[in-house]
């Protein structure tokens, strides 16, 4: 048995900006005709032929970003011309430039979204991700170990693992996720992009905590139906180097 990855969780100050911002650069659409209630966040559905296989949720919260993401989405270009689009893009839908320390050889961009929240996009002939589709990658900091875990929890097997760093990719396509090996970076704060599991098909989500746990996963807190926002009830874990994620309930 293994998790479904049913989405990325990405706190938002404001969920409608962020929608609108990524709805853009990606070319995802909202997952309902109606705008979402603002309480419960907006979900976002890949497009027409993109392989992602999981959605985006904008999920309203006010804690302050504390440092650097642990999780960037890596964006790839077929291209020169479409590397200089999708950057063009970014920044017109309100995003902006910013230094993480790369170097002025190095061919890819950092941007930021309108609240901080780190992406590259690639610069074209990237060979690593040339299977993949315009979601090149989820980008993580960290060990070894928490890739190994992910691929259990997810079902999806190790595409890397060389020189302490990994990759997974689900056997359906889509984007790989990485993670950099040492030195991961101390936790610092909540983290703003999180995975939101989902047992597979027919399972229990009890029996699906107690999986993780047996895996490498740590128990944080446990977060309530509420009848009055229809809020699904979702436990919330860490992963082996403390990096939370959600188990849902079934749907």
């Amino acid at each position: 048995m293994s998790s479904q990855l049913f989405a990325l969780g990405i706190d938002a100050h404001d969920p409608r900006v962020l929608a609108h911002f990524w709805a853009g650069v990606l070319g995802w659409k909202p997952a309902d005709a109606a705008p979402d209630d603002p309480r419960d966040g907006i979900t976002l559905l890949p497009g027409d032929g993109d392989d992602t296989g999981f959605r985006i949720r904008l999920l309203p919260s006010q804690e302050p970003k504390a440092g650097p993401n642990r999780m960037h989405f890596d964006l790839t270009s077929t291209s020169p011309e479409q590397q200089q689009e999708t950057v063009a893009r970014a920044l017109e839908l309100g995003g902006r430039h910013i230094d993480v320390g790369q170097r002025p050889e190095e061919g890819h961009v950092v941007l930021a979204d309108p609240e901080g929240n780190e992406f590259c996009v690639l610069e074209s002939g990237n060979r690593f991700l040339a299977e993949c589709g315009f979601v090149g990658a989820l980008a993580c900091d960290g060990s070894q170990q928490v890739g190994y875990f992910w691929s259990e929890a997810l079902g999806w097997p190790l595409v890397w693992d060389q020189d302490e760093e990994t990759a997974i990719r689900s056997p359906h396509g889509g984007p790989k996720i990485t993670w950099g090996g040492p030195p991961v970076a101390p936790q610092s704060g909540r983290n703003r992009l999180h995975f939101d599991l989902a047992p597979s098909a027919g399972g229990d989500q009890q029996a699906e905590v107690d999986r993780l746990l047996a895996l490498g996963a740590t128990r944080l807190d446990v977060a309530e139906n509420d009848p009055e926002r229809g809020a699904p009830e979702r436990v919330l874990l860490a992963d082996p180097d403390g990096t939370e994620f959600c188990v849902l309930t079934p749907r």
